[in-house]
C-alpha cells in the first residue's frame, strides 16, 4: 500500500450493502470450508492485544454485563 492507496474514496455504495441480506449475498465463487480446514486452522491474535486477553466463562460475562454498558471498559 502506498500515499497515494490511503488517499482514494471508496467508491463502495454502503447504503446497498448494508440493505443486502446474507440470502442476496452471491458465494458462488467461494469454496465451502471443509473440516479439514477447521482442523488445520490457527487462532492468530496480535501481540498487542494478546497481552490483554483472558478467558471467562459465559456466567461471569453475563454477570459484567448485568452491571452496565460499561463492562468492556478497560480505563
Amino acid at each position: 500500500m502506498n500515499v497515494n492507496d490511503l488517499n482514494n474514496t471508496s467508491r463502495t455504495d454502503w447504503a446497498a450493502l448494508e440493505a443486502m441480506t446474507d440470502e442476496d449475498i452471491d458465494y458462488s465463487e467461494i469454496p465451502p470450508l471443509s473440516d479439514e480446514f477447521f482442523e488445520n486452522a490457527t487462532l492468530r491474535i496480535p501481540a498487542t492485544q494478546a497481552s490483554d486477553l483472558i478467558q471467562l466463562d459465559s456466567e461471569v460475562i453475563t454477570w459484567f454485563r448485568e452491571q452496565g454498558a460499561e463492562y468492556q471498559n478497560t480505563d
